[in-house]
């Protein structure tokens, strides 16, 4: 019972991956997902209750059944179009739903929580490396719903002594290389596993939305982290937290960034296969360059992504979806 960690969202793709470094480092990980965008079979790795964060009461009853020393919040809507078109959603699931998750953690007092919260809080600030201290201005109801979690935990911090690691992703990828557990959503809308579908025939070609951005190669620039070395971060961030060292916020990158270009190529090498593209248009509020500063995690937490090459996540991906994991 000690070791017992809430897991929300566990059922998803970087929440099934944490679960599986959590039982790793010798924590159980007890998965709290409704299963609107998670899979049953991703829960491998500890018991599993379905609920919804909007139900009070079914929290409550998690809690007392597993008295978890800490929460590892990742349930989310994460669609940022969607969070454009239906507001309410986003600012209903993810910010009351997760003001329902404090206050039950609250109460059972439980005091640790590490909080997956999203780069996207930044905005467009193109070409900036964004630190920690960066300036937060949100451009839809997603990444707003996510700024707005992250002060209602420091308010809790101030209220009650709730004690929070906040880690802020760039573009997660890749896939556990041991192929148990990979990345699949419904819509997908990430690039990696795009171009795979597209290389398999499961989808049209690829569309590069833009080739004429002031970059290399006309491409827009992003920073990758492989999954696992994403999840390794918040087994640290956990830690921290139970060594009573305090709340802290880090970004998660790798500090250097990939063209779209870049990603296609190494996509092509890897699987050996001619990836199918469109050059489209550019798409309304794309930044030619979002990159990380990560020294934070490193000097701090001693985080060293050593995954997080394409040639990795992209093999690692790969493999996964060559073993018949994605669903039609």
């Amino acid at each position: 019972m000690a070791n017992n960690v809430l897991v929300t969202g566990g059922a998803g793709y970087i929440g099934s991956h944490a679960c599986k470094v959590l039982k790793l480092a010798g924590f159980t990980p007890v998965t709290f997902d409704n299963l609107n965008t998670g899979w049953r079979d991703a829960v491998k790795f500890g018991p599993f209750e379905q609920g919804d964060l909007l139900d009070r009461a079914r929290l409550d009853e998690v809690f007392a059944k597993y008295n978890p020393v800490a929460v590892m919040h990742f349930a989310a809507l994460s669609q940022v179009g969607e969070s454009v078109r239906i507001p309410g959603a986003y600012w209903r699931n993810n910010v009351a739903g997760s003001l329902n998750l404090i206050e039950a953690a609250n109460a059972a007092d439980c005091k640790k929580f590490v909080f997956s919260s999203t780069c996207a809080i930044f905005g467009d600030q193109d070409g900036v490396v964004l630190q920690e201290d960066s300036r937060r201005a949100p451009l839809n109801a997603y990444a707003a719903s996510k700024s707005a979690i992250e002060d209602m935990l420091s308010d809790f911090g101030v209220s009650d002594g709730m004690e929070s690691v906040i880690f802020r992703y760039f573009n997660v990828a890749g896939a556990d290389p041991e192929a148990e557990i990979g990345e699949f959503h419904q819509p997908e809308t990430h690039l990696i596993p795009l171009m795979l579908f597209s290389i398999m025939g499961k989808r049209d070609a690829l569309t590069i939305y833009g080739t004429d951005y002031a970059t290399t190669d006309g491409t827009c620039i992003r920073d990758y982290v492989h999954v696992m070395d994403l999840v390794d971060a918040h087994v640290l961030g956990l830690k921290w937290l139970l060594e009573e060292k305090g709340s802290a916020v880090f970004n998660l990158g790798t500090g250097s960034g990939f063209s779209v270009r870049e990603v296609i190529d190494h996509s092509a090498a890897v699987t050996n296969c001619e990836v199918p593209i469109i050059e489209g248009a550019r798409r309304a509020g794309d930044a030619a360059k979002l990159v990380s500063g990560s020294q934070k995690a490193e000097t701090v937490l001693g985080w060293t992504p050593t995954r997080s090459n394409l040639r990795q996540m992209i093999g690692d991906a790969w493999r996964w979806h060559q073993n018949g994991h994605y669903k039609d």
